[in-house]
């Protein structure tokens, strides 16, 4: 109530009326068809929410505050997205047997480019356009293993005021010339990336070996000394995707438990640590990602594409672990978070205990959102509209093609609803991304 009376900080402040999506901290989806999202910068200036909530509730306290009236329009949180590679961007839809068919024949020559700084800023460019124009406010993302790539990336995002984690690729070996790296330099890159963006305006970095295969046991174990030399840093690789590459990290790792097990032995699972795909799991994998903080980065158009497999959600749900959602482009095969969700749906019925489960769309669009942002350690801080989140949001408009809104007009429920934006939605249904100022 002080706060609103204060004159100085309601010119700072702005509200927005429309349908409001947001969520408890246990993950519960609240919704109100007539709410108020009240933004104002913080004393760093970033802008933060102030309130959130139903409008009769709320309106006469924030009475005087500058409100930009959305009829017809839902805000709602922007999407997180746990797992991308944007050195990828032109690989998407490429044919392939495989994952690793995938990767020799497409992916390795791709990236061999992003040596070039002029290729890689335009990459950067046209990909950062890509998130937002899909609703996507916070990209955790692999570079090549080039520094011109991250920092491309980086300086990119940096005009945006985007929060945007990446990092340069690790791999010395088991890869061809041009993305094949060499250990010790691979290091002294990654200190030096981690010293020069790392914490910058929304910046993060995440120490990224490519996936155990190609990396030998030096530059693993150097990227585990960096991790514990900088515990606020992020790491991010892949593991148990696909069967043939499970068998590979057997051979080159025999006195590993598990390809899993592979990232404890050298100081890459902890907290903070995000790891794309986690199919092919046993029930002591599952019980390490919890002992260990680690969290899952569920990529189901990439895991359907390649055929690799289906994510256990029965299996992590009883263990315990964090999980959300990921694109995974250019393995997957569509930057709009409403295909990912789709496709969850697809894959939590065909799980590999073969119970299934029928994913809520509440739940779906929670792994998306809040429940991506907890994956990540910034559970309160991104991935939803509840005070003191950053203000970055969407304006959906479930009118935005002639059948999305003759759907959404039918929907009885809040499932309804989502559901039909899941099932139909694409970039059109989201007609603004708000990226919190800085």
């Amino acid at each position: 109530m002080r706060e609103a009376a204060n004159p100085l900080k309601l010119v700072a402040m702005k509200a927005y009326r429309a349908a409001l999506l947001r969520f408890a901290q246990d993950g519960k989806a609240q919704y109100d068809t007539d709410g108020l999202l009240v933004i104002a910068p913080d004393a760093t200036g970033c802008e933060k929410v102030i309130a959130a909530g139903p409008y009769t509730h709320l309106h006469a306290t924030y009475a005087q505050v500058l409100t930009e009236h959305l009829p017809g329009r839902i805000l709602a949180p922007g999407f997180v997205d746990l797992h991308i590679h944007y050195p990828q961007l032109d690989v998407i839809g490429a044919p392939a047997a495989g994952l690793l068919p995938w990767l020799e024949n497409y992916t390795f020559p791709h990236e061999k480019r992003f040596s070039q700084q002029d290729y890689a800023e335009e990459v950067a460019s046209f990909f950062i356009a890509e998130l937002l124009r899909n609703g996507v406010t916070t990209p955790l993302a692999f570079g090549s293993s080039h520094p011109t790539s991250v920092n491309a990336l980086f300086a990119e995002a940096k005009k945006h005021n985007l929060r945007l984690i990446t990092g340069k690729v690790l791999q010395d070996r088991h890869s061809p010339d041009g993305v094949r790296d060499k250990t010790e330099q691979s290091l002294r890159d990654t200190e030096s990336l981690i010293q020069a963006w790392h914490g910058q305006a929304r910046l993060g970095y995440a120490i990224t070996p490519r996936f155990a295969p190609t990396s030998t046991e030096a530059q693993l174990k150097g990227a585990g000394e960096l991790a514990a030399r900088y515990p606020d840093v992020w790491i991010q690789s892949h593991v148990a995707e696909n069967k043939d590459e499970i068998a590979w990290v057997h051979q080159l790792f025999p006195k590993a438990r598990s390809y899993l097990s592979v990232y404890e032995d050298f100081g890459l699972l902890r907290h903070r640590a995000v790891y794309a795909h986690c199919i092919h799991f046993d029930g002591a994998d599952r019980s390490l990602m919890h002992s260990s903080g680690a969290a899952a980065a569920i990529s189901p158009t990439s895991n359907l594409f390649l055929g690799s497999g289906f994510f256990d959600y029965v299996g992590a749900d009883a263990a315990g672990f964090a999980y959300g959602l990921a694109s995974d482009v250019g393995g997957g095969t569509s930057f709009s978070p409403f295909h990912t969700m789709l496709a969850a749906y697809y894959v939590g019925r065909e799980g590999q205990t073969k119970q299934g489960v029928s994913l809520r769309p509440t739940q779906l669009w929670w792994q998306h959102t809040a429940g991506a942002a907890n994956a990540l350690g910034l559970g309160g801080v991104i991935g939803n509209l509840q005070p003191g989140c950053e203000a970055a949001f969407l304006v959906l408009n479930p009118q935005a093609t002639p059948l999305l809104a003759r759907k959404t007009a039918q929907a009885n429920s809040l499932d309804e609803l989502l559901f039909a934006m899941i099932v139909l939605g694409d970039d059109r249904l989201i007609e603004r991304t708000h990226i919190a100022k800085a």
